[in-house]
């Protein structure tokens, strides 16, 4: 499936969102969804209704037992619900979600949308070490809707070597907005870890957007907010970080995009993989080339 170019109305959406006090709004969101409100359960109910929330996979189906908006947006999953692919051969979707772009990376070139790319550099910046290693690899970006489950995971099993921190915009990430905002994900604010695996290196980057309030890591906690003006390297390589396929990294406190990237001849997508098809974490999209 070829990628669509954005329409007048697309590109005008793009264009009033650059105007949006987008940290203003997100720190609002951030303190109104931890809140315990007295209708909270009514707000829940609410969200299910318009964005079609499938809550039978969820460790708590019963909405009235979430004591706050957050807790609900980061819901759990039953055990077993989402079957990880274990062999060796095989890369999995690091969340649920749809692809929304994968493909090889062209030297240092991701496409974002058609007619619209991003640079390595621009992406994980100058302080991320391995930044070399993705040079000519592949890329996988991940939307997650609203209703979608919003914990990130280990796609491959590996050793963290590094994290970055990216201050910048909190723009819209939902599907008119790589169309429309050049660059959008190399401007957003985000979080990219590096690990190092069996013949390859991965990098899985958590890209903020507007009204996402928070990203947390598994082995830093909160890592955003407080949304800084500075890049923020965190060092891992002597502290023997590993995790295994499918296991959590990161949650997304409201909805976002995750960007997957392997370095060169390590990932090859599979067949059928194709744009704006629905993924579920663990189910295999990719097998390994080397």
């Amino acid at each position: 499936m070829e990628p669509a170019l954005a329409t007048t109305w697309e590109k005008l959406k793009g264009l009033i969102f650059h105007c949006f006090p987008h940290h203003l709004l997100s720190r609002i969101t951030f303190w109104l969804t931890r809140q315990r409100l007295p209708f909270v359960e009514k707000l829940i109910n609410l969200f299910v209704s318009t964005f079609k929330v499938d809550m039978k996979d969820a460790a708590i189906e019963d909405i009235s037992q979430y004591s706050t908006f957050n807790e609900f947006f980061t819901r759990t999953l039953k055990p077993g619900t989402r079957p990880i692919d274990d062999s060796i051969t095989s890369i999995v979707s690091p969340c649920d979600g749809k692809i929304s772009m994968f493909g090889d990376i062209d030297q240092h070139t991701l496409l974002q949308a058609k007619n619209k790319t991003f640079t390595l550099n621009e992406f994980l910046t100058p302080s991320c070490k391995h930044l070399d290693k993705f040079i000519g690899g592949s890329f996988y970006t991940i939307y997650l809707s609203p209703r979608d489950y919003h914990r990130v995971h280990t796609a491959y099993s590996g050793q963290l070597l590094e994290m970055i921190y990216v201050p910048g915009r909190l723009f819209s990430v939902a599907p008119y907005a790589p169309k429309a905002i050049e660059k959008l994900y190399a401007r957003n604010e985000r979080v990219a870890s590096i690990f190092k695996i069996d013949g390859g290196y991965m990098a899985l980057t958590m890209v903020g957007a507007v009204n996402v309030a928070a990203i947390e890591m598994a082995w830093e906690g909160l890592v955003t907010p407080p949304h800084l003006n500075t890049v923020v390297h965190y060092n891992y390589e002597d502290q023997s970080i590993s995790l295994e396929k499918g296991e959590q990294i990161g949650i997304f406190n409201m909805g976002s995009t995750v960007v997957m990237m392997f370095s060169k001849n390590y990932a090859q997508a599979l067949q059928q993989l194709h744009i704006d098809q629905p993924i579920k974490m663990g189910q295999t999209i990719a097998s390994r080339s080397n």
